[in-house]
Protein backbone atom coordinates (compact mmCIF):
# COMPACT_ATOMS: atom_id res chain seq x y z
CA UNK A 1 0.00 0.00 0.00
CA UNK A 2 1.13 3.18 -1.06
CA UNK A 3 -0.20 6.29 0.61
CA UNK A 4 -0.64 10.20 0.25
CA UNK A 5 -2.07 12.48 3.02
CA UNK A 6 -4.44 15.20 1.33
CA UNK A 7 -5.16 18.43 3.23
CA UNK A 8 -8.68 20.71 2.13
CA UNK A 9 -9.05 24.28 1.07
CA UNK A 10 -11.54 26.80 1.99
CA UNK A 11 -14.94 25.53 1.81
CA UNK A 12 -14.43 22.88 4.61
CA UNK A 13 -14.73 25.15 7.74
CA UNK A 14 -17.52 24.35 9.97
CA UNK A 15 -18.11 25.48 13.43
CA UNK A 16 -17.07 23.04 15.98
CA UNK A 17 -14.32 21.67 14.12
CA UNK A 18 -11.25 20.30 15.87
CA UNK A 19 -13.16 20.16 19.15
CA UNK A 20 -13.33 16.39 19.76
CA UNK A 21 -9.73 15.94 18.50
CA UNK A 22 -8.68 18.75 21.39
CA UNK A 23 -10.95 17.29 23.58
CA UNK A 24 -9.70 13.53 23.17
CA UNK A 25 -5.92 14.84 22.58
CA UNK A 26 -3.54 17.01 24.23
CA UNK A 27 -1.05 16.84 21.38
CA UNK A 28 -4.46 18.31 19.67
CA UNK A 29 -4.72 21.15 22.12
CA UNK A 30 -0.96 21.94 21.45
CA UNK A 31 -1.69 23.09 17.88
CA UNK A 32 -4.80 24.57 17.87
CA UNK A 33 -2.99 27.01 21.66
CA UNK A 34 0.86 27.42 19.58
CA UNK A 35 -1.72 28.96 16.22
CA UNK A 36 -3.67 30.95 18.93
CA UNK A 37 -0.37 32.46 20.34
CA UNK A 38 1.00 32.83 16.72
CA UNK A 39 -1.87 35.08 16.04
CA UNK A 40 -2.55 36.76 19.15
CA UNK A 41 -6.43 35.95 18.95
CA UNK A 42 -8.35 33.16 19.80
CA UNK A 43 -9.04 31.66 16.69
CA UNK A 44 -9.90 28.21 18.27
CA UNK A 45 -12.83 29.91 20.71
CA UNK A 46 -13.80 30.84 17.16
CA UNK A 47 -13.40 27.56 15.31
CA UNK A 48 -15.44 26.09 18.07
CA UNK A 49 -17.89 28.18 18.80
CA UNK A 50 -18.51 30.63 16.11
CA UNK A 51 -20.01 33.08 14.57
CA UNK A 52 -20.01 31.25 11.94
CA UNK A 53 -19.55 34.48 9.42
CA UNK A 54 -16.32 35.05 11.20
CA UNK A 55 -14.73 32.06 10.71
CA UNK A 56 -15.92 31.87 7.37
CA UNK A 57 -14.01 35.14 6.69
CA UNK A 58 -10.89 34.10 4.53
CA UNK A 59 -7.87 35.80 7.07
CA UNK A 60 -9.51 33.02 9.81
CA UNK A 61 -10.85 30.02 7.65
CA UNK A 62 -7.06 29.77 5.97
CA UNK A 63 -5.18 29.38 9.76
CA UNK A 64 -8.42 27.53 10.90
CA UNK A 65 -8.51 24.81 8.57
CA UNK A 66 -4.70 24.60 8.36
CA UNK A 67 -4.76 24.23 12.47
CA UNK A 68 -7.22 20.80 12.11
CA UNK A 69 -5.13 19.54 9.66
CA UNK A 70 -1.81 19.59 11.37
CA UNK A 71 -3.65 18.76 14.80
CA UNK A 72 -4.96 15.38 12.88
CA UNK A 73 -1.38 14.65 12.03
CA UNK A 74 0.25 15.61 15.48
CA UNK A 75 -1.83 13.26 17.12
CA UNK A 76 -1.50 10.47 14.62
CA UNK A 77 2.33 10.69 15.09
CA UNK A 78 2.17 11.72 19.06
CA UNK A 79 -0.59 9.20 19.81
CA UNK A 80 -0.71 6.60 17.13
CA UNK A 81 2.70 6.50 16.09
CA UNK A 82 1.67 7.28 12.56
CA UNK A 83 4.64 9.55 10.46
CA UNK A 84 3.77 11.64 7.46
CA UNK A 85 7.34 10.04 6.44
CA UNK A 86 4.83 7.11 6.15
CA UNK A 87 3.29 8.67 3.26
CA UNK A 88 4.73 8.41 -0.68
CA UNK A 89 3.34 12.05 -0.95
CA UNK A 90 1.42 15.13 0.87
CA UNK A 91 -0.51 17.41 -1.16
CA UNK A 92 -2.96 19.71 -0.14
CA UNK A 93 -5.75 22.12 -2.14
CA UNK A 94 -5.35 25.49 -2.55
CA UNK A 95 -4.31 26.85 1.31
CA UNK A 96 -3.70 23.36 2.35
CA UNK A 97 -0.93 23.58 0.35
CA UNK A 98 0.12 25.44 3.30
CA UNK A 99 -0.91 22.67 5.61
CA UNK A 100 0.73 19.81 3.56
CA UNK A 101 4.20 21.53 4.11
CA UNK A 102 3.64 22.59 7.65
CA UNK A 103 2.49 18.72 8.22
CA UNK A 104 5.85 17.64 6.62
CA UNK A 105 7.82 19.97 8.54
CA UNK A 106 9.18 21.90 5.68
CA UNK A 107 7.32 25.23 7.65
CA UNK A 108 6.84 25.98 11.30
CA UNK A 109 3.34 25.56 12.79
CA UNK A 110 3.35 29.79 13.88
CA UNK A 111 5.13 30.72 10.49
CA UNK A 112 2.49 28.65 8.89
CA UNK A 113 0.07 30.78 10.81
CA UNK A 114 1.11 33.56 9.92
CA UNK A 115 1.25 32.89 6.43
CA UNK A 116 -1.89 32.09 5.96
CA UNK A 117 -3.76 34.64 7.91
CA UNK A 118 -1.85 37.49 5.68
CA UNK A 119 -2.68 35.29 2.82
CA UNK A 120 -6.35 35.57 3.46
CA UNK A 121 -5.67 39.78 4.59
CA UNK A 122 -3.89 40.35 1.13
CA UNK A 123 -6.61 38.12 -0.97
CA UNK A 124 -9.53 40.33 0.35
CA UNK A 125 -7.13 43.26 -0.39
CA UNK A 126 -6.56 42.39 -3.64
CA UNK A 127 -9.97 43.04 -5.31
CA UNK A 128 -12.77 45.05 -3.99
CA UNK A 129 -15.51 43.05 -2.47
CA UNK A 130 -18.29 42.64 -5.15
CA UNK A 131 -15.64 43.77 -8.17
CA UNK A 132 -14.81 39.34 -8.86
CA UNK A 133 -16.80 36.13 -8.98
CA UNK A 134 -16.01 32.93 -8.44
CA UNK A 135 -18.65 29.69 -10.35
CA UNK A 136 -18.38 26.08 -10.28
CA UNK A 137 -19.35 24.27 -13.52
CA UNK A 138 -20.95 20.92 -12.85
CA UNK A 139 -22.45 17.72 -14.46
CA UNK A 140 -21.55 15.09 -16.30
CA UNK A 141 -20.46 17.42 -19.89
CA UNK A 142 -18.12 19.41 -17.71
CA UNK A 143 -14.58 18.80 -18.70
CA UNK A 144 -11.37 21.27 -19.19
CA UNK A 145 -12.25 22.16 -22.52
CA UNK A 146 -15.75 23.17 -21.92
CA UNK A 147 -14.55 25.23 -18.94
CA UNK A 148 -11.79 26.84 -21.19
CA UNK A 149 -14.31 27.74 -23.46
CA UNK A 150 -16.44 29.22 -21.29
CA UNK A 151 -14.09 31.53 -19.81
CA UNK A 152 -12.26 31.92 -22.86
CA UNK A 153 -16.12 33.89 -23.39
CA UNK A 154 -16.03 35.29 -20.26
CA UNK A 155 -12.38 36.79 -21.37
CA UNK A 156 -13.80 39.10 -23.91
CA UNK A 157 -15.16 41.55 -21.61
CA UNK A 158 -12.95 41.14 -18.71
CA UNK A 159 -10.05 38.86 -16.61
CA UNK A 160 -11.30 35.10 -16.41
CA UNK A 161 -9.76 31.97 -15.99
CA UNK A 162 -9.93 28.68 -14.66
CA UNK A 163 -8.94 28.25 -11.60
CA UNK A 164 -9.48 24.93 -9.27
CA UNK A 165 -9.80 21.71 -12.11
CA UNK A 166 -11.23 20.01 -9.45
CA UNK A 167 -12.28 16.58 -11.37
CA UNK A 168 -14.13 15.91 -14.17
CA UNK A 169 -17.84 17.46 -13.67
CA UNK A 170 -16.34 20.13 -11.29
CA UNK A 171 -14.16 22.82 -12.57
CA UNK A 172 -14.19 26.25 -11.01
CA UNK A 173 -13.86 29.95 -13.01
CA UNK A 174 -12.52 33.17 -11.84
CA UNK A 175 -12.05 36.80 -12.76
CA UNK A 176 -13.85 40.00 -12.93
CA UNK A 177 -17.75 39.76 -12.32
CA UNK A 178 -19.11 40.78 -15.69
CA UNK A 179 -16.90 38.28 -17.27
CA UNK A 180 -17.48 35.39 -14.77
CA UNK A 181 -21.01 36.54 -15.71
CA UNK A 182 -20.63 35.95 -19.34
CA UNK A 183 -18.50 32.38 -18.59
CA UNK A 184 -21.80 31.35 -17.05
CA UNK A 185 -23.78 32.00 -19.97
CA UNK A 186 -21.20 30.23 -21.82
CA UNK A 187 -20.98 27.33 -19.99
CA UNK A 188 -24.24 26.46 -19.88
CA UNK A 189 -25.33 26.72 -23.61
CA UNK A 190 -22.44 23.99 -23.97
CA UNK A 191 -24.84 22.36 -21.41
CA UNK A 192 -22.84 22.48 -18.12
CA UNK A 193 -24.32 23.75 -15.38
CA UNK A 194 -23.25 26.51 -13.48
CA UNK A 195 -23.88 28.39 -10.12
CA UNK A 196 -22.38 31.24 -8.91
CA UNK A 197 -19.62 31.01 -5.40
CA UNK A 198 -20.53 32.55 -2.57
CA UNK A 199 -16.57 33.82 -2.26
CA UNK A 200 -15.00 36.98 -0.85
CA UNK A 201 -12.79 37.52 -3.89
CA UNK A 202 -11.82 35.70 -6.89
CA UNK A 203 -8.87 33.64 -6.00
CA UNK A 204 -6.55 31.88 -8.52
CA UNK A 205 -6.73 34.51 -10.88
CA UNK A 206 -4.60 37.22 -12.45
CA UNK A 207 -6.42 39.77 -10.48
CA UNK A 208 -4.83 38.26 -7.55
CA UNK A 209 -1.18 39.61 -8.34
CA UNK A 210 -1.50 41.81 -5.83
CA UNK A 211 -1.81 39.38 -3.36
CA UNK A 212 0.78 37.74 -4.58
CA UNK A 213 3.30 39.99 -4.53
CA UNK A 214 2.71 40.40 -0.79
CA UNK A 215 3.38 36.74 -0.35
CA UNK A 216 6.29 37.00 -2.12
CA UNK A 217 7.87 39.85 0.31
CA UNK A 218 7.03 37.27 2.91
CA UNK A 219 8.30 34.13 2.39
CA UNK A 220 11.35 35.81 1.26
CA UNK A 221 12.11 35.64 4.51
CA UNK A 222 10.22 32.56 5.57
CA UNK A 223 12.47 29.57 7.07
CA UNK A 224 11.97 26.69 4.49
CA UNK A 225 12.79 23.01 5.19
CA UNK A 226 12.96 20.33 2.59
CA UNK A 227 9.40 18.42 3.40
CA UNK A 228 9.43 14.70 5.29
CA UNK A 229 7.80 13.40 2.53
CA UNK A 230 7.61 15.06 -1.16
CA UNK A 231 4.63 17.92 -1.81
CA UNK A 232 2.63 17.80 -4.71
CA UNK A 233 2.10 21.27 -5.74
CA UNK A 234 -1.24 22.89 -7.14
CA UNK A 235 1.09 24.69 -9.62
CA UNK A 236 3.13 21.64 -11.43
CA UNK A 237 1.14 18.86 -10.47
CA UNK A 238 4.13 16.81 -9.76
CA UNK A 239 6.28 16.05 -6.37
CA UNK A 240 9.08 18.44 -5.28
CA UNK A 241 11.61 18.26 -1.77
CA UNK A 242 13.20 21.15 -2.94
CA UNK A 243 12.80 24.53 -0.69
CA UNK A 244 13.39 27.27 -3.28
CA UNK A 245 10.95 25.36 -5.74
CA UNK A 246 8.48 25.60 -2.76
CA UNK A 247 9.07 29.20 -2.26
CA UNK A 248 8.00 29.67 -5.39
CA UNK A 249 5.48 28.26 -6.01
CA UNK A 250 3.67 29.30 -3.09
CA UNK A 251 3.99 32.49 -4.42
CA UNK A 252 2.45 31.38 -8.27
CA UNK A 253 -0.17 29.55 -6.54
CA UNK A 254 -1.83 32.72 -5.35
CA UNK A 255 -2.50 33.63 -9.16
CA UNK A 256 -2.05 30.48 -10.59
CA UNK A 257 -4.29 27.16 -10.87
CA UNK A 258 -5.27 24.73 -8.82
CA UNK A 259 -4.34 21.40 -10.97
CA UNK A 260 -6.02 19.12 -8.79
CA UNK A 261 -7.45 16.79 -10.79
CA UNK A 262 -3.73 16.41 -12.60
CA UNK A 263 -2.48 15.92 -8.76
CA UNK A 264 -4.72 12.62 -7.89
CA UNK A 265 -4.38 11.54 -11.32
CA UNK A 266 -0.44 11.24 -10.89
CA UNK A 267 0.09 9.67 -7.22
CA UNK A 268 -2.81 7.54 -8.25
CA UNK A 269 -0.68 6.59 -11.59
CA UNK A 270 2.53 7.10 -11.69
CA UNK A 271 3.07 8.11 -8.45
CA UNK A 272 1.71 4.34 -7.40
CA UNK A 273 -0.38 5.57 -4.34
CA UNK A 274 -3.08 3.47 -3.56
CA UNK A 275 -4.54 4.75 -0.51
CA UNK A 276 -5.71 8.85 0.01
CA UNK A 277 -5.75 10.14 4.08
CA UNK A 278 -7.83 13.30 4.22
CA UNK A 279 -6.49 14.87 7.17
CA UNK A 280 -8.27 18.01 8.58
CA UNK A 281 -12.26 19.16 8.30
CA UNK A 282 -14.58 17.62 6.29
CA UNK A 283 -14.37 15.06 3.65
CA UNK A 284 -14.51 16.99 0.56
CA UNK A 285 -11.36 15.67 -1.06
CA UNK A 286 -11.90 12.45 -0.21
CA UNK A 287 -15.15 12.49 -2.57
CA UNK A 288 -13.27 14.15 -5.05
CA UNK A 289 -10.22 11.42 -4.63
CA UNK A 290 -12.70 8.65 -5.12
CA UNK A 291 -14.23 10.41 -8.50
CA UNK A 292 -10.66 10.58 -9.80
CA UNK A 293 -9.08 7.21 -9.17
CA UNK A 294 -11.85 5.12 -8.00
CA UNK A 295 -9.47 2.05 -7.19
CA UNK A 296 -8.11 3.86 -4.61
CA UNK A 297 -8.76 3.77 -1.21
CA UNK A 298 -9.85 7.62 0.03
CA UNK A 299 -10.14 7.97 3.82
CA UNK A 300 -11.13 11.45 5.50
CA UNK A 301 -9.58 11.78 9.39
CA UNK A 302 -12.53 13.62 11.59
CA UNK A 303 -12.88 12.83 14.27
CA UNK A 304 -11.02 10.46 17.27
CA UNK A 305 -11.80 7.36 16.36
CA UNK A 306 -11.45 8.11 12.25
CA UNK A 307 -7.88 8.56 13.52
CA UNK A 308 -7.60 5.29 15.70
CA UNK A 309 -9.44 3.34 13.30
CA UNK A 310 -6.74 4.25 10.22
CA UNK A 311 -3.78 3.70 12.71
CA UNK A 312 -4.98 0.34 12.98
CA UNK A 313 -5.50 -0.14 9.74
CA UNK A 314 -1.58 0.40 8.72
Amino acid sequence: MSLAFLFPGQGSQTVGMGSELAEAFASGREVFQEVDDALGQHLFKLMREGPEDQLTLTENAQPALMAVSVAVMRILEADFGVSVAKAAFVAGHSLGEYSALAAAGAIGLSDTARLLKLRGQAMQRAVPVGAGAMASLIGPKTDLVLAEAAAKAGAEVGVCVVANDNNQGNIVISGEKAAVDRAIEAAKALGARAIPLNVSAPFHCPLMQPAADEMAAALASAAILAPRAPVVTNVTARPTHDPEAIRRLLVEQVTGRVRWRESVTWMAGEGGVTRFAEAGAGKVLSGIAKRIAPDAEATPLNTPADLEAFAKSL
